[in-house]
């Protein structure tokens, strides 16, 4: 690692912490030219995750983009931002341990509904009828049935 300062490729690491709740390693750390101290950042290397979009194109997941489409659909829902944030964590952690570097935005949307059946099933049913595109009421309506058979 360079020295900010004198430009010096030697130091060595004085502190070592965990960081962003264990997402990043925070390092203080010494030149061994100039003596000045300097903090660094080590963070784990993602492979970029491509989302296949239901008319073919491709683009890279954002998670904020599928938060969004969860707050849109819990808007005036009495669902804690923490519990939203949490179900998008894991949705993007199940889909980085997976092996797959495509994933298709069917199968992320199907997740974001699992997760929010769990939450709120009026939020469920709001993400699934834009997701799902419900044509008319009764499509709506047999949704509706589906959730009460499963209770």
């Amino acid at each position: 690692m360079r020295c900010p300062f004198c430009g010096y490729s030697e130091s060595r690491v004085i502190d070592s912490r965990p960081a962003e709740e264990g997402a990043t390693i925070r390092r203080r750390r010494e030149c061994m030219s100039c003596q000045k101290r300097f903090t660094t950042y080590e963070i784990m290397e993602r492979l970029p995750l491509v989302v296949i979009k239901k008319d073919g194109s491709r683009q890279t997941f954002d998670k904020i983009k599928m938060l969004n489409g969860m707050l849109r659909a819990c808007e005036k829902r009495p669902v804690p931002m923490a519990n939203l944030q949490a179900a998008a964590d894991e949705i993007e952690q199940e889909l980085q341990n997976s092996l797959e570097r495509e994933v298709t935005s069917t199968e992320i949307g199907e997740q974001v509904m699992r997760r929010l059946k769990s939450l709120d099933e009026v939020a469920y049913v709001r993400f699934a009828s834009v997701y799902r595109q419900f044509k008319d009421i009764n499509t709506f309506m047999e949704e509706l049935t589906k959730l009460l058979n499963d209770k």
